[in-house]
This record gives C-alpha cells, structure tokens and sequence, in this order.
C-alpha cells in the first residue's frame, strides 16, 4: 500500500507515519531526506532518531529517492519517506530544474511497480497566503504539484492537524 501523510509542522504527522510503519509488523527502512546543514536541524534530527526504535534500518538521501525506492522495497518491508518537502527542498536548492523534473518523474514513475509498504510523509504548504520571492513560490507550487500527483497513486491520502488524521482517501484509519 502507498500512503501520503500530510500535515503542518508539528502536526504530529510524523509520529502518525511511524505508528503506521509499527503496525504494519513488516521490517521498517526510514529514509531521512534532509541534510542536517545546521545546529537547529541537527537537532530536529536528533529528536527523530532517538523516537525511532533500534530495530529500523536507516537510509540518507537527499535526492536520488526513486532509485533508493526500487532498490530497498521488498514484499516484507515497510518503507517510511520522511520527508518529501525536504527532499524536495534539496533538489531546488540545485538550482537545476532538469534534475528536479527529472527525480519527481522518476519517483512517480517507479511507484506503481514497488512492492511492499510505502509511507510518504510531507508537508502541506498551500493552506496559507502566497509567499513573497521567487524561490519560495516555486517551492509551493513544486509541493502541491508533487503531492496532487502523489495522491493520485496513493491508496491512502490522509491530512493531519494538531495530532488528529483526518482520512482524505482510501481505507479510515
């Protein structure tokens, strides 16, 4: 199954993410996007890490997803994506917009054939005003663009808000 949690920051949709990868009794592969560049997301990062349990393999990419995708999933595995906006910051901050479309096309296109369980986790950014500059404009248009396209190919789309799921698509939770 692929599912899409979306939700604010400190929406609690991480946490949902990983109660989802837990109950799904399948071995867990969390792959971290970011790319811990200062002390602030040091310590985001280090928060995650010490909520993970000791058991789930990690993987670090922040940009090549799709090939770490086809190579990691397997039958009896869950994979949790954390988090598509990082990841997506990452390829913007390239300033290379064929690297982009290529990586977004690329992740789009390996889902259909990816066995096992997928958990996407991003965050929802086009429920405020439209933000001044360039890059951030693109950078909203790029993450509704990609979480529309993402829903389509999901069996279960949900938004999270202040701790609580609301189911968008597919089975409630």
């Amino acid at each position: 199954m692929l599912q899409l949690i979306l939700g604010g920051a400190r929406s609690g949709k991480s946490r949902l993410a990983e109660k989802l990868a837990t109950d799904s009794a399948l071995a867990v592969t969390y792959i971290a996007t970011s790319q811990p560049l200062d002390g602030e997301m040091n310590e985001r990062v280090a928060h995650h890490r010490a909520r993970r349990p000791a058991e789930w393999a990690l993987i670090e990419e922040p940009l090549e997803l799709a090939r770490v995708l086809r190579e990691t999933a397997r039958t009896e595995r869950c994979l949790l994506v954390d988090c598509l906006t990082l990841w997506l910051t990452n390829l913007l901050m390239l300033e290379d917009a064929e690297r982009l479309a290529a990586e977004r096309e690329a992740l789009l296109e390996c889902l259909a054939s990816l066995p096992g369980e997928i958990i996407f986790v991003s965050n929802e950014t086009g429920m405020g005003v439209v933000p001044l500059g360039e890059l951030t404009r693109r950078y909203v248009d790029e993450a509704g663009w990609l979480h529309q396209a993402l829903a389509e190919r999901c069996q279960r789309v949900v938004l999270t808000v202040a701790g609580l799921p609301l189911t968008l698509k597919g089975p409630a939770l």
